[in-house]
């Protein structure tokens, strides 16, 4: 059966989602610097936004696969989470979030995380449901499209390892 005839495809861009946010006192640690919590909860609403906009449904995070911390995110930075969903499985999908820190004293934008998250789109009834596929268009979006296949493959291997 051939799946893009029964299920709808809907384009990476209309579900990409951009979140701001400023670091405060009470987002730091003694260093002055963005908690790892504090972000990751910044992460994990921008991706549920992004599954959900793909999806039409709520959307639960299955997994947080990785978070890269490449740079500190400083006091009084302003944080942009750009997060676009990579690839639908059935009633998963994964979501990759890129942040950025911008000081805005010298305007410079600083790339600081990465990270993959997968998610799982239910119904009403809180019942597991399929989503429409992803339909990359650009170069970028079908490079991260075939990447995420091969980190969900790995997931899957590790789980059976695990097991």
């Amino acid at each position: 059966m051939n799946e893009q005839k029964t299920r709808p495809l809907k384009n990476v861009d209309d579900s990409e989602t951009t979140m701001t946010e400023l670091v405060l006192p009470n987002d730091t640690n003694q260093l002055g610097n963005l908690l790892g919590g504090r972000l990751m909860h910044w992460l994990d609403i921008c991706a549920a936004t992004a599954a959900a906009r793909h999806s039409n449904h709520v959307c639960v995070t299955a997994s947080v696969d990785k978070i890269d911390f490449h740079n500190p995110v400083r006091l009084g930075e302003v944080v942009i989470l750009k997060a676009s969903v990579n690839r639908v499985f059935n009633s998963s999908m994964e979501v990759g979030v890129k942040v950025f820190a911008e000081n805005t004293k010298s305007g410079k934008i600083t790339h600081t995380n990465s990270a993959y998250l997968t998610f799982v789109s239910v119904d009403d009834t809180g019942k597991p449901c399929l989503s429409p596929l992803v339909n990359p268009t650009t170069p970028e979006q079908k490079r991260r499209y075939e990447d995420a296949l091969i980190r969900r493959n790995k997931r899957l291997q590790q789980d059976k390892i695990g097991k």
